[in-house]
């Protein structure tokens, strides 16, 4: 395992600070590559002596000199500068996976764990009325029915103890709840008289 602050650990500031070393050596490279293009033009290989062999005397030679020594010097700079930020982006597009691949786990045992400590469904609902109770209070078709007021799956026997219920809460808001796409989703229900059958529909 890498230590922190050690070569393993790149940052996203390392790298910008290495694009910003080689945004200057690229300036270094462009400034000299002037200097040679003043000089009458002539680049990194053209003869600096004339027909004769003598020393050019139209360009200043020290300064060609000088500029083709920088541009192959600091040339080498860039390239070595630039597979270290190669390096470095490998390093942090290594470390977003692995943290992307662990968010994931993470997300994936926590979704895990939710479904186990769901409860156990004791009804589902197959049919809901529009425009009833059951209907207006967000009751959807496919629900599975967890708790209903006081009856839970513990001490549900047949309907008839939600029908018992439903009568007793007419007109009060009745606490459910319902496992949906598998999460747990509460549902404000108040049982009354509507035109349909029934006080929930």
């Amino acid at each position: 395992m890498a230590e922190p602050g050690g070569s393993g650990s790149v940052t996203v500031s390392d790298v910008q600070q290495l694009v910003r070393r080689k945004d200057e050596i690229e300036a270094q490279i462009k400034a000299c590559y002037e200097l040679l293009d003043g000089q009458k033009g002539v680049g990194m290989h053209e003869p600096l002596v004339d027909a004769e062999g003598f020393p050019r005397a139209d360009i200043d030679l020290y300064q060609v000199r000088t500029a083709r020594h920088n541009i192959i010097s600091v040339q080498n700079d860039h390239k070595a500068l630039m597979k270290q930020v190669e390096e470095a982006l490998h390093k942090l597009h290594a470390r977003e996976k692995e943290k992307h691949a662990k968010d994931e786990a993470e997300a994936l045992a926590e979704a895990m764990s939710q479904n186990q400590s769901l409860p156990q469904p004791f009804a589902k609902v197959n049919a809901v009325t529009p425009g009833s109770p059951a209907s207006i209070s967000g009751l959807q078709v496919d629900d599975e029915i967890v708790e209903f007021g006081s009856v839970n799956v513990n001490n549900f026997q047949n309907l008839q103890n939600i029908a018992t219920v439903v009568q007793h809460s007419e007109g009060r808001p009745l606490s459910v709840t319902v496992i949906r796409g598998g999460r747990r989703v509460h549902v404000g229900l108040t049982p009354k008289r509507w035109a349909g059958k029934g006080l929930l529909g």
